[in-house]
């Protein structure tokens, strides 16, 4: 650990003298906080166990409903791009589908699946169902990390599985799970930096070093925040939202550090994290974000064919001032400013809107769900009457969904008033997925964009249960109280989930059946 820090006078640096035989301090134990649980082995053997129910509840029928054996809403988009990548080695170049609208990260995930599969509903949707198992298990390590509980990242676990809306969207051949899956990735890296910085700020406080310089030691190379951005990056190459959890992650990373140095009482702590942090962090969250976001474009650099791919030639686009810039990487910019124009521009005519269209005022709390899928008569028979339906309607879980907002104003005053860095860490991430969108309200929006805040509302209401339940060393009264206020909750919403799943699945069923489904007149 010591040989990961430099003790500093002034800007110079030097090497690290033995190691020093104080005893613990206060602020040491400030910085290392609550210790990890030591029941390493049973928490993992609960991360596996509820991983692979996850896993076999996301991968069930995986390959139902189709359209005539064709992709249903926007697979229809995504899934014979991914097709082309899969024939072309990783980039598209059909300018008759006109909706290359997209990075190609998660086109080309999708096209693993049909590589092992075929073009089918398993072909198209088992990256999808992959990452959304491996969602759950980072939700059940993330819960863990942040409550200290192995019982509450079991519980995170069950409420992540239990969730319509990451359930749907990994049984889909669409894009945003997969963004979900490297911003909470990323999150969970920057959590794990935190740690990090904090064990050698304790090595300088318990060898009587952090205040030689006022603006505290230099910390050394952060891996974890290096991660990062590389999954920032990566998270960008599937959607161009991305970039808002990249400035989100920044400002959290800094105000992580900065909180740090006052922890282990540098003199300066504002100054030390803006003179040895700032710089660093916006070299791994933003430098190495964009280069990894770059660096999914590989095959389309590599090809002559690709959409675009010499739109500079083509167009005779001046080159101007930034002549010294290759043709290639001229051409993404062009490209990626005429995609965005295309985004920006995209709005539903007032007299034809989309029937599912919605805002992101709806979203918290699910007002507006979305219909994927809709048979009725012969086609969907199998209810046991004459007149059955079936459907797919992704829909965020009720149980989960409606206490978000609850979530969100107990969150802000436990940040604020209580100063619980846990709560305004998830907040940070859950609102970099909501507030970006109310800047352009007049564009097309879906309920899907809200798929990756599904995994910050559940580490908000796992966080809450957490005080619910109370200490472990509370009285054996007032623990089981918690503990039972805790199971009820859970299967609260497990019993929903499976309320729901005849609607996230495609079952047959009769039409009283589906109506009763319908709780409020938004979801109609």
């Amino acid at each position: 650990m010591t040989a990961l820090l430099t003790r500093t006078s002034g800007d110079g640096a030097r090497p690290d003298p033995e190691p020093s035989t104080r005893p613990p301090s206060d602020r040491e134990a400030t910085l290392l906080g609550r210790p990890m649980p030591g029941d390493r082995a049973r928490a993992l053997i609960v991360t596996l166990v509820l991983t692979a129910i996850g896993g076999i509840v996301r991968l069930q029928n995986l390959g139902f409903p189709t359209d005539k054996g064709a992709p249903v809403f926007d697979e229809k988009h995504y899934v014979p791009q991914a097709w082309q990548m899969l024939r072309n080695g990783g980039y598209e170049d059909n300018a008759g589908y006109e909706l290359v609208v997209h990075p190609p990260v998660a086109k080309q995930l999708i096209a693993v699946g049909e590589w092992l599969f075929g073009y089918n509903g398993w072909g198209w949707r088992f990256s999808a169902a992959i990452v959304g198992t491996l969602i759950i298990l980072l939700t059940i390590r993330i819960a863990r990390r942040l409550t200290r509980s192995t019982l509450l990242g079991g519980v995170a676990g069950i409420l992540v599985i239990c969730d319509g809306v990451l359930h749907l969207q990994s049984r889909m051949g669409m894009l945003d799970i997969f963004i979900t899956v490297f911003v909470l990735a990323a999150f969970g890296c920057l959590l794990m930096d935190r740690e990090q910085v904090r064990e050698r700020l304790a090595v300088a406080v318990r060898e009587g070093w952090v205040d030689e310089s006022p603006y505290g030691p230099r910390l050394g190379f952060r891996w974890w925040r290096f991660g990062a951005g590389v999954l920032l990056g990566l998270a960008t190459g599937v959607k161009w939202s991305g970039a808002y959890y990249i400035v989100a992650f920044g400002l959290l990373c800094v105000a992580f550090d900065i909180a740090a140095r006052r922890a282990a009482g540098v003199r300066k702590p504002w100054l030390g994290a803006l003179r040895r942090d700032l710089g660093p962090a916006m070299w791994n969250l933003g430098v190495i974000a964009v280069l990894a976001y770059l660096s999914t474009w590989w095959a389309w650099f590599a090809s002559e064919t690709a959409t675009d791919r010499n739109y500079v030639e083509m167009e005779n686009v001046a080159a101007g001032p930034f002549g010294f810039v290759p043709n290639a990487l001229r051409s993404l910019l062009s490209y990626t400013f005429n995609v965005l124009d295309f985004h920006e521009s995209l709005s539903t005519p007032k007299d034809d809107p989309h029937p599912w269209e919605s805002k992101p005022w709806t979203w918290p709390m699910g007002l507006r769900p979305m219909l994927y899928y809709f048979e009725n008569g012969d086609n969907a028979a199998g209810c046991g009457q004459s007149e059955c339906v079936r459907a797919t309607m992704l829909i965020g879980t009720p149980a989960l969904w409606w206490l978000s907002l609850p979530m969100i104003g107990w969150g802000l005053w436990r940040s604020v008033f209580r100063a619980d860095w846990r709560y305004a860490a998830v907040l940070v991430a859950y609102l970099a997925g909501l507030l970006p969108w109310f800047l352009n309200l007049d564009r097309q929006m879906y309920f899907f964009y809200a798929t990756p805040m599904a995994p910050f509302l559940i580490l908000g209401l796992t966080l809450a249960l957490g005080q619910i339940l109370g200490r472990a060393r509370a009285g054996v009264e007032r623990r089981g109280t918690g503990l039972l206020a805790v199971a009820l909750y859970t299967g609260l919403v497990v019993a929903n989930f499976v309320w729901l799943w005849p609607i996230l699945n495609g079952d047959s069923i009769t039409n009283d059946h589906w109506q009763s489904q319908l709780w409020l007149p938004s979801w109609k």
